[in-house]
């Protein structure tokens, strides 16, 4: 008899090279879109310390079978060497590439752009408003769902108006939707 874990990890398909290059794009909407939103400069977007990372690049502890995407927050980056005064909170988007092609397989419709740039979008608001103090990253539950129902709204209006074909189903399809993502705070 397998172990739950052993399983789970033969069901975790990791992005091939071509889903990349489309996560790659989806990063660039939701980067263009929120820069827009949050008059955020390219130059200021060196402030936020954050990363994407898809399921090939995580280690075991930043893998859920529970969600789409789960953020970390870091004391640092792990490859920044910081001065001592200098803070360093880092926030990793951890893209769970098997949860992502699980929805792509249960609704065939959805493609992985239009997908992959509602969770990115939706990850990198929360990003901004941590970074900002906007919101705090632990919280209570209740506080949890009322800043996941305030990202929810500002996702689907950012992304409304754009013209990618197939993002309409997705907002439809997430209109309604809970979390998407957990949030751990981890150490180093």
């Amino acid at each position: 008899m397998e172990t739950p874990g052993v399983e789970n990890q033969m069901r975790r398909l990791a992005f091939s090279t071509h889903d990349i290059a489309v996560l790659r794009q989806s990063i660039e909407i939701s980067e263009d879109l929120i820069s827009d939103h949050f008059k955020i400069s390219t130059s200021q977007w060196k402030r936020y310390r954050y990363d994407v990372q898809s399921l090939k690049d995580l280690a075991e502890d930043e893998i859920t079978d529970v969600a789409f995407a789960q953020v970390r927050r870091y004391a640092h980056c792990p490859s920044e060497r910081l001065r001592g005064s200098e803070t360093g909170e880092y926030f990793k988007i951890c893209l769970q590439d098997h949860m992502i092609f699980q929805a792509l397989q249960r609704d065939p419709q959805i493609r992985l752009l239009p997908l992959s740039t509602y969770i990115v979008t939706h990850e990198l608001i929360h990003v901004v408003r941590f970074a900002r103090f906007l919101q705090h990253f632990q919280v209570s539950d209740r506080e949890r769902e009322t800043e996941e129902r305030l990202v929810h709204s500002l996702t689907q209006q950012l992304l409304g108006p754009l013209k990618i074909p197939g993002l309409a189903e997705v907002l439809a399809a997430f209109e309604n939707i809970g979390l998407m993502e957990t949030l751990v705070v981890a150490g180093g």
